[in-house]
């Protein structure tokens, strides 16, 4: 059993958490630059919280310069192992309304301007992101939904999209009815991927704001009326985070779903081959498996 620190990742409109005791904000270095923002540190209900607001506080970041990154290898630096990541998101289904929330547990990912992994040139790996939530911690997420009174769906397709424009009405169209999503956002990926090759168990809370171009009623996405939602969203994600104690508890078992060991069998290039300049960067992401 480890200490458990909760990782909660801010999407548009949560640049904080509420209760936080002893709360401090904290700069953290890494080999691949400064975070989104300083981190957000403190305890709720005696448990460790690390708070990253993705975009920094105030929105300075759009969804393509996040340093997706220097916020996984902060957040693990920090001792996180679970990662809730919360963010806002349109609906491609008459069901998933505005102001509701889904757990989203898969992604299809049509970004293509952002670095996607630790790993590359002088040491190659390959991690399994078949299924890139952790069912454990999405279960402990749905529970703490429930006991804050918020509507939440589970399961869903994420696409994620290069932004920062919205979706035209033919790209609406297609992401909804031949590709079969649920939900559309522009941060999703590559931080799942990226929270998995740092063997950091990733949860995905999506926020709904709108419904996207395709709805008939609803035509253009509106950003006034996203604003709006957001707002309201905000204060329902913050509910959800204050249930997570209590269902995440003081100590941390092994992930049942070997999110946590990840990297086991992923580094293909042989020792002898490896870069060191890479494998000093890849020292907290990697460092269980590098060390062996």
């Amino acid at each position: 059993m480890t200490t458990t620190r909760i990782g909660v990742i801010g999407g548009s409109g949560l640049y904080d958490i509420d209760g936080l005791q002893d709360a401090a904000w904290q700069s953290i270095d890494t080999p691949w630059g400064a975070p989104s923002d300083q981190i957000l540190t403190g305890t709720l209900d005696g448990i460790p919280m690390a708070f990253l607001p993705r975009h920094g506080r105030g929105h300075v970041h759009s969804p393509s310069s996040v340093p997706y990154r220097a916020n996984i290898d902060a957040l693990k630096r920090l001792g996180v192992a679970d990662v809730i990541a919360v963010s806002a998101c349109g609906s491609f289904r008459e069901d998933l309304a505005p102001g509701d929330f889904v757990l989203v547990d898969q992604y299809i990912d049509r970004t293509f301007a952002r670095e996607k992994s630790f790993f590359g040139p002088g040491c190659v790996a390959h991690v399994s992101v078949a299924h890139p939530t952790c069912a454990r911690l999405s279960e402990a997420c749905a529970t703490a939904a429930r006991d804050a009174g918020i509507t939440l769906h589970r399961g869903g397709t994420y696409l994620a999209m290069e932004g920062p424009q919205f979706s035209t009405l033919a790209e609406s169209k297609l992401y909804r009815e031949t590709f079969g999503c649920d939900v559309i956002g522009m941060t999703g990926m590559p931080e799942a991927k990226l929270a998995r090759e740092a063997e950091i168990c990733y949860a995905s809370v999506a926020m709904i704001t709108d419904y996207d171009s395709w709805h008939p009623d609803h035509g253009a996405v509106e950003i006034t009326a996203i604003i709006a939602t957001l707002t309201g969203n905000a204060d329902k994600g913050r509910d959800l985070i204050r249930h997570l104690p209590a269902r995440l508890g003081p100590n941390r078992a092994p992930c049942p779903h070997g999110c946590d060991r990840a990297l086991d069998h992923a580094l293909i290039t042989a020792p002898d081959r490896r870069d060191p300049a890479l494998l000093a960067q890849l020292d907290a992401v990697a460092g269980r498996v590098l060390k062996r």
